[in-house]
């Protein structure tokens, strides 16, 4: 063996058990193994999980904040107004520089696949030369995958049509759409047919922003639904933000997510935005904002979450660990049972790389060898620390390796009176 980590706790909660590493791909998994490795690492009880992935994200704009000025009045629509301030001003040079700072950080961090949404309204396209630039130089450590995402509408412009084409002709791998920025339903609704098509006749994957405001008749992801079934796209589409849903009433909701189930649409909820940028209208009660989470996980419905935005017009913060994402999206859904933390921990890992389609994925034999070593004993510990990561490995090569923290309270070790049992849900 070439690595072997000894003494793990799985998601699944399994416990010490030994996990071997052979020409970058897990070889065995199981209590007390008897091969010798090159390298053996102690896990000491601590968890070892596969990968964060991140899938749904806006690496072209990430860390402009500030570029050209700040975002006032914090909403969704003075973001894309700034955005559109900047996108004159961009060079490929500076878009490759600030993509590459935000792999480096996001690496570190456990995070080793990530869904890009690229603007391609520009038409220089200068954000998709620069992403595909970028997807190239990470490929050895991070699977980078891009969507073509008309940032200001399909129809709104006559040649974002073209563009779009010219996007996926130059290698982007997903048809991305924004139905409710389009001027009016109806041509929200055109444009996901349109889209619907396109990505049918081409074989590819769908990941539309779809519904991201506080308007309850908002309902492009029945539409979406809808196109998935007539133009056979199930499981290959997926319905980013959802924020109406938030605002629908319950009746109507209890016919769509059958609807959104039968059409094996995938949705991903990125609580820290989503939570930030709506509800900017309400004074009190004032709307969380974000999509029915527990809901549609309850209806059979995949569902991930995505961090979308690391210092950008839209939002200030982030530094690209999921696991915040995770502890936020816990908090806004109200998923505080034992099912609902393992619900959130799938979230930013199996869910979003099924999501992303990655066949490669998780701790079994056979599978390529990604992992993180956590300084935590479970999902629960791991969210509720926001746990350091100490160690990456990728294709059972380390990435990055941190040191433990040593401030933090680590319930077993001090107080094991104390220690929540914790007991997994559907972690797969």
């Amino acid at each position: 063996m070439d690595l072997i980590v000894r003494h793990a706790t799985l998601p699944d909660g399994r416990r010490d058990v030994d996990i071997g590493i052979a020409d970058g791909r897990f070889a065995a998994i199981q209590h007390g193994l008897p091969a010798k490795g090159a390298e053996e690492i102690d896990a000491g009880g601590r968890l070892v999980t596969p990968p964060f992935v991140d899938a749904h994200f806006h690496m072209d704009a990430t860390l402009s904040l500030g570029l050209p000025r700040l975002n006032a009045s914090g909403t969704l629509l003075e973001g894309i107004a700034l955005w559109g301030e900047l996108k004159p001003e961009l060079t490929i040079d500076a878009l490759v520089a600030r993509a590459m700072a935000y792999c480096d950080m996001a690496v570190a961090q456990g995070l080793l696949a990530i869904r890009s949404h690229v603007d391609i309204c520009d038409d220089r396209l200068l954000a998709t030369e620069a992403l595909l630039e970028v997807k190239r130089r990470v490929a050895p450590y991070l699977h980078l995958e891009l969507v073509a995402f008309p940032q200001d509408g399909l129809l709104r412009s006559p040649s974002t049509k073209a563009n779009l084409r010219r996007a996926l002709d130059m290698g982007v791998d997903v048809v991305g759409g924004i139905p409710h920025f389009e001027r009016t339903m109806a041509d929200g609704a055109t444009s996901i047919r349109w889209l619907c098509e396109l990505a049918a006749e081409r074989g590819l994957r769908v990941d539309m922003h779809c519904d991201e405001s506080d308007d309850p008749l908002s309902r492009h992801i029945e539409t979406l639904a809808a196109e998935t079934i007539r133009c056979g796209l199930q499981g290959r589409v997926t319905g980013s933000h959802l924020t109406s849903m938030h605002s629908m009433d319950n009746y109507y909701v209890s016919k769509l997510l059958p609807l959104i189930a039968e059409a094996g649409v995938h949705a991903i909820a990125n609580p820290l935005i989503n939570i930030t940028l709506q509800g900017r209208h309400d004074t009190y009660p004032k709307r969380r904002g974000m999509t029915r989470v527990p809901e549609l996980l309850a209806a059979g419905v995949n569902v991930a979450f995505g961090h979308d935005c690391v210092m950008d017009p839209w939002y200030g913060l982030g530094s690209g660990d999921m696991l915040e994402v995770a502890h936020m999206g816990l908090h806004v859904a109200q998923m505080t049972s034992s099912t609902g933390v393992a619900n959130c921990f799938e979230a930013v890992t199996t869910n979003a790389a099924r999501v992303l389609g990655l066949d490669d994925y998780g701790i079994e034999p056979g599978k390529r060898a990604d992992f993180v070593l956590l300084q935590a004993g479970d999902a629960y510990e791991a969210i509720r620390l926001k746990s350091t990561r100490l160690l990456v490995v990728r294709g059972g090569k380390v990435l990055a390796r941190t040191p433990e923290r040593r401030t933090s309270l680590n319930l077993a070790e001090r107080a094991p009176e104390l220690t929540l049992e914790f007991r997994p849900g559907s972690i797969s």
